[in-house]
């Protein structure tokens, strides 16, 4: 498993200690298995205690949300920030609602975040945060309260120089809008504490979207790199109905593939004639409504409940709905049915099983910590453009959107060969990002 006595140690005294936080554990495992050469090549990394100091959070802030719903009865939930590690930059990342949220979850995420910010080569160190609150079902009156109450603690513990949250799964624009303005309220200072907000009061143009373009413009850029070859003319399934999903479709389609599929928590609708975007955009960003609508207008579309998009044969894979949703069935699934990526726009939505089996395969595997760095990479955008008081067109972002995945998928590629690990993405991004947050570490002293 690890050959390496340093990582072993620390990864097994973390699995005794910590034997549920399973993504966690996930997490670090895929990670330590990665830098192994680099641990070999550098003695000051256990000499300066780096793998103990990356894998506990500099911070674990839990808080109790009290709410009242509709019906003036008191609601309350789990509030969380996970800040893991600011060695290149303030604490960065998302703010996910779900009924699921738990610790292991967000220490999972954090964890990701850290070395997920380093490869886009901008200054900004790793966070999680969130709530089990569930936004579905909930009228915008019960999400503006939850939000303020969540705020009005979560306020204390961020900054635009300390902690800068944005959404994630469950927290959107609206959201982000709602928690800003308590936030102004609060600390009584108009600053870029939170990403993602409108562009009429400091967010950015084209953050809506990066995620999913830039997860398309990474596979891209490895595809050229690798074969010469694009997403023309190539069948693309996606998982999802999110901006993720949707944004990485409408890219793919842009790009001269055609996407067959979308998918939410009930099942997935396929389409053979390629997926209508304007239709699905109607249905879930306008109406908020279950992607098995999108076969009522589109009579030759299926629509199969409870099941996954991987049985359909594809070239090009992107599981963007969330993690753990492709095992190594699925894996064995996409292999028999020719697929040539897999293209990961969720944050570990793949199996350790499921990535071993499409590596082994020479599946081009593009890790999510690469791939679907595009969101955060806007979200550092948005902080310059906030810090100078200068909005940049979606164009410009665009652009500077592109170079970064370009970058990413540079640093990643040159990792994996000066280790000698070939063409893998997932140990180059891992190798490139962990030398970076080292150094940084190292250079710092112990703290």
């Amino acid at each position: 498993m690890l050959k390496t006595k340093y990582a072993r140690k620390h990864y097994e005294d973390l699995a005794n200690r910590l034997p549920w936080q399973k993504e966690f554990l996930q997490s670090v495992l895929e990670v330590f298995q990665s830098i192994e050469p680099v641990l070999e090549e550098q003695p000051e990394i256990e000499q300066n205690g780096i793998l103990q100091r990356m894998i506990e959070p500099d911070r674990q802030i839990q808080f109790r949300v009290a709410w009242l719903d509709d019906a003036e009865k008191v609601q309350i939930n789990t509030g969380y920030r996970l800040e893991f590690n600011s060695a290149i930059g303030p604490y960065k990342g998302g703010l996910r609602f779900h009924p699921s949220v738990n610790q292991s979850i967000l220490k999972f995420l954090g964890f990701e975040q850290v070395f997920k910010n380093a490869l886009t080569g901008l200054w900004l160190g790793g966070g999680k945060g969130g709530s089990n609150f569930d936004p579905h079902g909930r009228s915008n009156s019960e999400i503006m309260r939850f939000c303020q109450a969540f705020m009005t603690e979560l306020y204390h513990h961020i900054g635009q120089n300390k902690d800068v949250p944005a959404g994630d799964i469950g927290v959107g624009a609206r959201e982000i809008g709602y928690m800003f303005g308590q936030y102004k309220r609060l600390a009584n200072e108009f600053t870029g504490a939170l990403t993602g907000k409108g562009v009429d009061f400091g967010g950015s143009y084209g953050r809506t979207e990066a995620t999913g373009y830039g997860l398309c413009y990474f596979v891209e850029e490895v595809l050229n790199k690798l074969h010469g070859d694009s997403f023309a003319g190539k069948t693309v399934t996606v998982s999802g109905s999110g901006n993720v999903a949707i944004f990485a479709v409408e890219k793919a389609q842009a790009l001269g593939a055609k996407v067959v599929t979308l998918s939410d928590s009930s099942g997935f609708v396929y389409d053979p004639n390629g997926i209508d975007l304007a239709e699905v955009k109607q249905i879930k960003l306008i109406r908020r409504g279950r992607i098995s609508e999108y076969v009522d207008t589109h009579p030759k579309a299926t629509y199969k409940a409870d099941a996954r998009v991987w049985e359909i044969p594809c070239d090009i894979a992107l599981p963007c709905a969330t993690q753990g949703e492709l095992e190594i069935e699925d894996a064995k699934t996409l292999i028999s049915n020719g697929v040539k990526v897999v293209g990961e726009g969720a944050n570990g939505p793949s199996s350790l099983e499921a990535i071993d089996l499409l590596r082994d395969n020479d599946v081009i595997f593009c890790p999510g910590k690469a791939a679907n760095a595009g969101g955060v990479a806007v979200s550092g955008l948005e902080m310059t453009q906030q810090s100078q008081r200068l909005p940049w067109t979606f164009n410009e972002v665009d652009e500077r959107l592109q170079r970064i995945m370009r970058e990413i998928a540079e640093r990643s590629l040159t990792a994996a060969q000066t280790y000698n690990r070939g063409n893998d993405l997932l140990d180059g991004a891992n190798i490139a990002s962990f030398k970076r947050v080292t150094g940084a570490m190292i250079a710092q002293g112990v703290y």
